[in-house]
């Protein structure tokens, strides 16, 4: 099992807590961008950067992703490609992606993508909280527990 990271939006916090939990359980930490990112040596964490360009990212999660990996994500065509693969997703703020909610988000972010190209002011995310750091750090340990170290 590894942890794949959508890296180019995600929080700097939601990042250091993989990195003390790669260290931790000694599981595999991959950020993937299209910049380059800075980690802090391990043999636990990597990153890799890929050509700009639109979802370039995001393929090559896809790409990346096995049966069982852990993809941190908000994009929710990622998502979907990757709960295809039968990875697991969660979102920086602690939500899981699964096969049960994944068309309804897909429909929501279409009607959403509508609506903008239509002129209609949407407004975007509410501000990342210490709520949302504190949901996400206790799905990203519940989850570890039960699976990181299997095939180690």
């Amino acid at each position: 099992m590894q942890v794949l990271v959508d890296a180019d939006a995600c929080p700097g916090v939601v990042k250091e807590m993989l990195f003390r939990a790669a260290r931790r359980v000694e599981v595999c930490v991959t950020l993937v961008a299209n910049q380059y990112l800075r980690t802090p040596p391990s043999p636990f964490i990597k990153s890799i950067q890929v050509p700009a360009g639109f979802d370039v990212a995001d393929a090559r999660i896809v790409e990346m992703a096995e049966a069982g990996d852990l993809i941190i994500t908000a994009d929710i065509p990622l998502a979907a490609g990757a709960l295809d693969k039968g990875a697991h997703v969660l979102d920086p703020r602690g939500n899981w992606f699964t096969r049960e909610n994944i068309q309804e988000r897909l429909t929501m972010r279409d009607v959403m993508d509508q609506l903008r190209s239509a002129g209609v002011e949407t407004g975007g995310p509410s501000s990342y909280s210490q709520q949302d750091s504190r949901t996400f750090a206790g799905q990203l340990d519940r989850f570890l527990a039960r699976h990181a170290g299997r095939g180690r």
